[in-house]
């Protein structure tokens, strides 16, 4: 904490024009709306801030938290006061590179991201006009939907690297997306800054009739209207978690404020004053009633932060995807993954 508290001192001194929100409620600043308050969330308007806010951390030995739209992501009841959030909502320069790739920072949304892509007529990109998070997020998680995933499109990924304080640009290849994962997901001391995208030429009215057809898929099927992370689980390989929930039973199933919606069984939903406890402890009984009855893991595609819960033994020793704070991507220990193909400085 007493780290903590110089660093926070260091950059209201060296960035005083910064915006720094303290003891934000982080119920306002996720999707679930769930979430006590955070010691600091700081707010840079450009890469250059970020990336000297993510300097000072380290002369601390300190880690940042980095936060796009929290769309994907669960927030403790009892806050987070022991880490520096940093929010990208101010990193959205979006622009056309003279090769006609795309070029666009972490903030920008998914969504805007896809809609400039179909009014320059590019296609790739219709599957992410509806899913709520941003580029930074999308790139950690290798977001994706109907058939399309961001490691198709995805040309390089410029990023700071905690552990050197140093700027990487690194290839789609040198990202290793799989999944809902990537290198930035599994290995810590990667703070996602922007990236390079490549689309093929496209109809632009055929693209904003796709874009439309997906939109309209989205609100018939998922539970639009309520608090969620987006889908709660990762998709077992030759199965689907939604049904793999309602078949056994759970469509609908609560504890307290939390819900297995009953719209879609892959999302839970908040319907009003759920905790984060109580969204933890339903998706631990959803993954032990799956794992009874069929065998097949459920691993949780919603980020879980830390504190530890003191919670009963949750059954198959399975990753919980949860977050110590301790550990959340302090990459001073970390080496720089794959040495005899490190990519060059920038």
């Amino acid at each position: 904490m007493e780290n903590l508290e110089l660093a926070i001192a260091q950059i209201k001194e060296e960035l005083p024009g910064m915006t720094l929100l303290e003891n934000e409620p982080l119920a306002q600043h996720c999707s679930f709306r769930i979430g006590g308050p955070a010691r600091a969330i700081a707010v840079p308007s450009d890469v250059t801030s970020l990336s000297r806010i993510c300097c000072i951390l380290k002369e601390h030995e300190l880690a940042p938290l980095m936060l796009g739209n929290g769309t994907n992501i669960l927030f403790p009841d009892e806050g987070l006061q022991e880490v520096l959030l940093i929010s990208t909502e101010k990193l959205t320069k979006l622009f056309l590179l003279p090769d006609g790739a795309i070029y666009a920072e972490a903030g920008v949304s998914l969504s805007r991201l896809a809609s400039f892509a179909q009014q320059n007529g590019l296609k790739g990109l219709e599957f992410a006009s509806g899913i709520p998070g941003t580029l930074g997020g999308g790139c950690r998680m290798n977001a994706g939907a109907y058939g399309g995933e961001l490691k198709d499109v995805i040309e390089s990924v410029v990023c700071y690297y905690l552990p050197e304080q140093a700027l990487y640009e690194l290839t789609a290849e040198e990202c290793n997306f799989e999944y809902r994962a990537s290198r930035f997901s599994k290995v810590g001391g990667f703070v996602v800054l922007s990236a390079v995208l490549r689309l093929p030429q496209g109809d632009g009215e055929e693209i904003a009739a796709r874009m439309r057809e997906l939109n309209e898929k989205r609100r018939e099927k998922q539970p639009l209207d309520l608090p969620s992370a987006g889908s709660a689980f990762k998709r077992p390989e030759g199965h689907f978690a939604a049904k793999l929930i309602e078949d056994s039973g759970l469509k609908g199933y609560a504890v307290g404020g939390a819900q297995v919606s009953e719209k879609h069984a892959g999302f839970v939903v908040n319907t009003g004053g759920a905790t984060s406890h109580e969204v933890y402890d339903l998706m631990m009984h959803v993954r032990n009633t799956v794992y009874k009855d069929s065998g097949i893991f459920m691993e949780p595609e919603i980020i879980i932060l830390a504190p530890d819960y003191k919670l009963e033994d949750h059954g198959p020793q399975v990753p919980r995807h949860r977050v110590s704070i301790n550990n959340w991507e302090k990459g001073e220990d970390v080496p720089f993954p794959g040495e005899d193909a490190r990519p060059d400085k920038e």
